[in-house]
């Protein structure tokens, strides 16, 4: 027969009652028990923690803790009641390394320090990954749609020798840009099909994923085309991560920033430099990346002004010795027919005098012939 028990009141306190019967368990009176003294009024402060690669050594409490109460189920959950002077804890530690924890005090003060001491180096260092998780981004019915999916993102160490010398110094100080050092809002990418522009676009998700989340934009004509478009992705950042930067990924946009943009595509030059510098990016944490195959000689001026790049980098062909040295330092790999690897002797005198782009040099590696059309069939691949 179930047993109302009754909380004790004053004039700070709601009035409550705690109903048990058969088909309560131990962790709903445990529940129930660290509610309590928070809802009549005794423990008035409540302050609470998710924490998520909890070490299973981690005590999730004050080292002088009183434990009150255990409850632990087959499929791993273990919920827990502590108690010390002026508090209460709650612990809820789950089979997926997730825990919550629940303080109640008696001052504010108390609360934190409890808390603080309970969480204390109680989770393990994210795991070591070659993914980060993108956003991509459209427009579809006058809705603004998104999707997000992991995506393999090398680290810039491992790709550096992937890029002309004289592109390297400044893409080092783009990897290791803070937002405190961020000057200008817009990042451009320019040089031939095949040289590794969007390869380093995955990087910069991965190296900035701390303080930048990354959205590609999968309609960037549309984008600039409809100002509704425009103010959804602006507005889009103003929620739960507003503290966080973005970074706009905006693939192949030759039309939207040659020199002769104006005339063919309207606002849409207008509205992007009005993102990056004007008032429609004001107060808004949003860089632009762009890539075009464009040369910068062919780009509007109003693009490349002095102040408004964050970088402007020019990701060409490697030149000949670079691409030699490129392709001498790592294996062979059999061609698609299983013939033998061609020796690193034999793929030096198949590398064109003017050098040649990240693309080319997989496709000799590989054991292809490259020439008028390679640059063609390899586009994408190692972009």
């Amino acid at each position: 027969m179930s047993q109302p028990k009754e909380a004790p009141l004053d004039a700070t306190s709601l009035p409550m009652r705690i109903w048990l019967d058969d088909t309560d368990d131990p962790l709903d009176v445990i529940d129930a028990l660290a509610i309590s003294p928070f809802a009549a009024g005794e423990l008035p402060w409540a302050m609470s923690a998710q924490l998520e690669r909890v070490r299973p050594d981690a005590p999730l409490m004050p080292a002088d803790a009183k434990l009150l109460r255990v409850s632990i189920e087959r499929k791993g959950s273990e919920s827990r009641l502590a108690c010390g002077d002026g508090w209460l804890l709650r612990s809820i530690r789950r089979w997926d390394k997730t825990t919550s924890i629940l303080v109640t005090a008696s001052a504010e003060d108390v609360a934190r320090r409890v808390l603080e001491e309970s969480i204390r180096d109680a989770t393990e260092p994210p795991p070591v990954t070659d993914h980060v998780t993108m956003g991509f981004v459209h427009w579809a019915g006058g809705v603004l749609q998104r999707s997000h999916r992991p995506i393999t993102a090398p680290t810039w160490e491992s790709i550096r020798g992937n890029y002309p010398r004289a592109a390297q110094r400044e893409l080092d100080r783009l990897f290791t840009l803070t937002p405190d050092e961020s000057m200008g809002r817009l990042l451009l990418l320019h040089g031939p099909p095949g040289t590794g522009k969007t390869t380093l676009l995955r990087t910069l998700a991965r190296e900035w994923h701390s303080w930048c989340r990354t959205d590609c934009v999968l309609d960037p004509e549309s984008l600039f085309g409809e100002p509704g478009y425009l103010m959804e992705v602006v507005l889009d950042g103003l929620g739960a991560e507003q503290d966080r930067w973005r970074l706009l990924v905006l693939e192949d946009c030759d039309e939207l920033i040659r020199a002769g943009a104006k005339q063919a595509t309207g606002q849409g030059l207008s509205r992007l430099l009005n993102l990056t510098d004007g008032l429609l990016g004001q107060g808004g944490r949003i860089l632009v990346a762009i890539t075009t195959n464009e040369p910068v000689s062919r780009l509007h001026p109003a693009v490349t002004r002095p102040g408004r790049c964050l970088a402007e980098v020019e990701v060409g062909r490697l030149s000949y010795e670079e691409a030699v040295s490129w392709l001498t330092s790592r294996p062979a790999e059999h061609s698609p027919n299983g013939a033998p690897a061609v020796s690193p002797a034999e793929l030096v005198t198949r590398v064109p005098p003017q050098g040649a782009t990240l693309a080319e040099l997989y496709a000799l590696l590989a054991g292809r012939p490259i020439g008028r059309g390679t640059e063609s069939e390899e586009t994408g691949l190692y972009l």
